[in-house]
Formats: C-alpha cells, structure tokens, sequence
C-alpha cells in the first residue's frame, strides 16, 4: 500500500469493531475486517468469533439465515432449538461435545450441533502488520461436573491476496478424557449460489446420508434454481489425498473460492444441499464425523477423545478468486 495516498489507514484496510442495536441482535460485538483487496467480513465475537457475513468485490458469498443475528442469550439447547437461532453466516462452528443430530451420552442431553456456536468469546482483540490482519479470540467451552474445553482461534486475513485462514486449538481443560468433535460449517449463499454455480470437491467416495440424498446422488454437484418445500439432501465426502478441496465458481458473477483442509483431523467434507427458496444454502462443511451425533458415533469407534491438559490443532484455508483454475 502506499501510504502517502490516505489518511487513517482504514480507508484501505484494517478492523472496525461495532455493536448492534435493536432486535435480538441487540448489543453484539462485531469485528468488520477488511483487507484492502476485495474481501470483506464480519467477525462475530459473541457467537464463537464466527464469520457472519463475507463479501469478495462487494458481491456476498455467504447465506444469512431468515432469523438475521441472534445473541446467544436467545439460544435454546433442547433438541432442534439450535435453528430458531441459527443465524448459519459464512461461518457456523459446530461442537464440541455433539455435531449433527440431537443426541443423549451418558444420560446428558446433546443440543443440534453442540453450543459452541452459542458460545461468546471470552477475549477478542486484533493484530496487524503488513502481511495480514489476524483475529484472536478465546472461547471458554466449560460446565462444572461435565466437560471443561476451551477453544483459541486466529483468523487470518492477507493484505496481499484474498485469502483466509482459520486456525483453533482446542484443549481439554479438565481431569478426564472428553469426547470432542468439530464440524466448520462453512455455507455458501446468492448470489455466489444459483443455478449457474458450479461444484466441484477433490473427494475420492461420495456417499448419501439418507434415502432423501440417495435420490439426487448423482447430481450431488449440480446446483439448482430455489424450489418451495425441497427437502435437504446431505452428502459424505471422502479423501484418500492429504488435503481436501472444494470450490464453487459462478460464471454469471465472476466470482469463486476453494476451501482447503487436512484429512487426518477432517475425515470428512460434509455437503449440505438445500435448495429451498429463502432457505438456498449450500454447506461445504470439513467436520471429523458423521452426523448421526456422538452417542451413534461412539457406537461405531470414530469417535476421537481428548485426554487432560491435550490440545488439538484444527485448520481450513479459503481463497477467492476471479476465475476458476484450468
């Protein structure tokens, strides 16, 4: 950049950090990043630092849910409850005791996805040099009697590329070995989605979740126009490579990214195909189980524990761009 062009140097680039006012929404922190190349979003630092809203050369990349923002005072645990807040974003963290469908472990009741997301940073603050703007947060995940886990996240933003990383170490702050699952539930919205879009995922094995994705299994990639009344449709991807991608490009608008992440924490790219008018979002989700919740999980041995004072490193990576890779 050069400086002797501007005045503040948030005229380019840099972090704002705003509240909102009114609704349900009222009161929230929000962290407004921008890199001075294009990319644009909105850290929500109530709501587990996740990424509300995104937008790459003015034109959104994420779906914003029918209920907007949602403070997590409002959250309600039992069983589906998690959408009547589910405010999806850019970004949604899933964990970390349950992702998927609502589950009972050892008789303790397991929420749609767990309650991170629900969950305010205890500490947000930002850090800047001239290679990028990183995002820090600390997320305090603990129960007295039941699992003690916080999660320490950084979101990085280059200044000289339109690209993001996040990275979140989760620690076992407990005395004994906890469960712990993760799912990024990372949701692409109009007008980067619409039936122009086009998907394309580095995976090795395609499989449905239920009879309902077994139906379109082999148009898993084919985006559609919105339909009243579509019933989702849920698919498992598998990678025998070290990283998996994912990029979705739309010719109409110019405009993609790719998602990257490594398979030995995220066994798993999870698809959540939802071509419902309002509800047309598509969920390119690295998670590190199935969806089935963590009591059917365990039932089957994939489910991965933390022992006391054990830390795990969780990584994804996101670039945009202009035009799709040849």
């Amino acid at each position: 950049m050069r400086r002797e062009y501007y005045g503040h140097a948030t005229q380019v680039f840099g972090v704002e950090e705003h509240r909102l006012v009114g609704g349900k929404g009222d009161g929230m922190r929000l962290f407004l990043v921008r890199n001075g190349k294009g990319l644009e979003f909105t850290v929500s630092a109530d709501r587990c630092a996740d990424i509300a809203r995104l937008s790459y050369d003015g034109i959104n990349m994420g779906y914003f849910g029918p209920c907007g923002y949602v403070a997590p005072s409002y959250f309600d645990g039992e069983g589906f409850g998690f959408l009547k807040s589910f405010t999806v974003g850019f970004l949604t963290t899933c964990g970390l005791s349950n992702i998927g469908t609502p589950s009972v472990m050892d008789g303790e009741p397991q929420s749609l996805h767990g309650t991170i997301s629900n969950t305010p940073a205890e500490n947000v603050y930002f850090t800047e040099d001239e290679e990028g703007i990183t995002i820090h947060a600390l997320i305090n995940d603990s129960h007295i009697f039941k699992t003690k886990f916080s999660l320490k996240r950084t979101i990085w933003c280059s200044k000289r590329e339109n690209k993001i990383k996040i990275t979140d170490v989760v620690t076992n702050e407990g005395s004994k070995p906890e469960p712990a699952m993760l799912l990024y539930h990372l949701n692409m919205g109009y007008p980067l989605l619409s039936e122009e879009a086009e998907l394309s995922i580095s995976s090795d094995k395609v499989t449905p979740r239920d009879e309902r994705a077994k139906e379109g299994i082999n148009v898993w990639n084919v985006m559609e126009k919105p339909q009243p009344n579509f019933v989702e449709q849920c698919y498992y991807h598998f990678f025998d490579k070290e990283y998996g991608t994912a990029d979705i490009f739309n010719k109409e608008i110019g405009k993609g990214l790719r998602i990257k992440f490594p398979t030995d924490t995220f066994k798993t790219m999870v698809e959540w195909k939802m071509m419902g008018e309002k509800d047309y979002v598509l969920g390119l989700e690295p998670s590190t189980n199935l969806l089935d919740g963590v009591e059917e999980v365990r039932k089957t041995g994939e489910l991965s524990y933390l022992h006391p004072s054990e830390s795990k490193t969780f990584r994804v990576e996101i670039d945009f761009f202009d035009a799709p890779e040849k």
